[in-house]
């Protein structure tokens, strides 16, 4: 395999990085972040500080989703996703991708049997070059409505000291003053984590603006359907024991063979709320949704070394036919992801250095 030499990998760094502060940048000023000197506001920078404080520095792991695993395969259309966007990865055929599973979190020495959340992380590369990425949350509705919220709860997550665990009565106060966790909350207590990351359903949660080849437009959310049925974690199997055995079973289940979900294509109806991604639509939304075809995942990857490693999931990474809605939390996942993906990489570069 050809390895890059160092003075290639530095360069590679440095181009990725200064290309992903510019989109920062660039979203951060779209979504209001930046202000002039002397107004406060949430920056990318202040709010992958707070990550930072609640789950500790982890130099060379992203800031959130710190433990992970590569996969790649590919998506198999049938056609049927068309009739919503005229975006070529719809058309029938065969589209490669990459992808990595994770849980939320910046700790990558998390047990797994400590998570509540799978998340499952894609990128589609199309024959005409472009790209659609996107990452997904085995819940279908998210903690908090904007980028300020996700700002306080992780101000709320950081851990007490003497004990190492956050503090439970400022926690309860952040809940009490966004009632909008409500549900999510709810809904994680009534559907306990999937043993495994492949009998997981997972959800795009936001909002996304579709249009097709005769300009039609829909607002769309999207989930994968996993063909294995899902089963509850037990915390008591022996098997829950080990700390890594998402990612474990995931390697001794793909020896047996491919996993797959459905990509199940739910748009809107009038009213349906598509700027927060704190409400559900209504259950019967489901009846209209479009399978546009199968993910296969056929191989696992450490993420240390992994085709996973250097991606970016950013959400607003789309191709034509495929929009980011005026929900808030696009914006701020893109400027954030980029500077995690700036900070982590320049971590990688700094050891390199130091290692020659």
């Amino acid at each position: 395999m050809y390895r890059l030499s160092f003075s290639q990998l530095l360069v590679r760094y440095a181009f990725i990085a200064l290309t992903l502060a510019a989109s920062a940048a660039a979203f951060a000023w779209a979504a209001g972040w930046i202000h002039w000197p002397g107004q406060a506001a949430l920056t990318p920078n202040r709010l992958i500080d707070a990550f930072e404080r609640s789950a500790g520095k982890h130099p060379g792991f992203r800031r959130n989703h710190a433990k992970g695993i590569c996969v790649s395969g590919y998506f198999d259309s049938n056609g049927n996703g068309t009739a919503l966007s005229r975006a070529s990865v719809f058309e029938r055929g065969r589209t490669p991708l990459i992808g990595r599973f994770s849980a939320p979190g910046g700790n990558p020495a998390e047990d797994d049997a400590d998570t509540t959340v799978r998340s499952f992380a894609l990128l589609f590369a199309m024959r005409n070059g472009e790209q659609w990425r996107t990452g997904m949350n085995s819940a279908p509705v998210f903690a908090v409505r904007t980028p300020q919220a996700v700002y306080e709860l992780q101000e709320a997550m950081q851990r007490d000291r003497r004990t190492g665990r956050p503090d439970a009565a400022r926690l309860d106060a952040f809940f009490a003053n966004h009632p909008e966790t409500n549900a999510l909350r709810d809904w994680l207590a009534a559907h306990p984590p999937a043993s495994a990351f492949y009998n997981a359903r997972y959800y795009s949660i936001d909002a996304f603006r579709f249009t097709n080849a005769s300009g039609n437009m829909r607002f769309v959310r999207w989930s994968v359907v996993p063909d294995a049925s899902y089963a509850p974690l037990d915390t008591e199997n022996p098997h829950a024991k080990d700390p890594d055995f998402l990612a474990h079973d995931l390697e001794v289940q793909l020896k047996s063979g491919p996993v797959r979900w459905h990509l199940m294509l739910t748009p809107a109806d009038a009213g349906d709320p598509v700027d927060d991604a704190t409400r559900a639509w209504p259950a019967e939304r489901e009846q209209h949704r479009v399978d546009a075809g199968t993910i296969v995942i056929e191989h696992a990857q450490s993420q240390i070394d992994g085709p996973c490693r250097d991606i970016n999931f950013d959400p607003t990474v789309l191709p034509a036919g495929i929009a980011p809605s005026d929900d808030p939390l696009l914006a701020a996942r893109a400027a954030a992801y980029a500077v995690s993906f700036d900070r982590r990489t320049s971590e990688e570069a700094l050891a390199a250095l130091k290692g020659r």
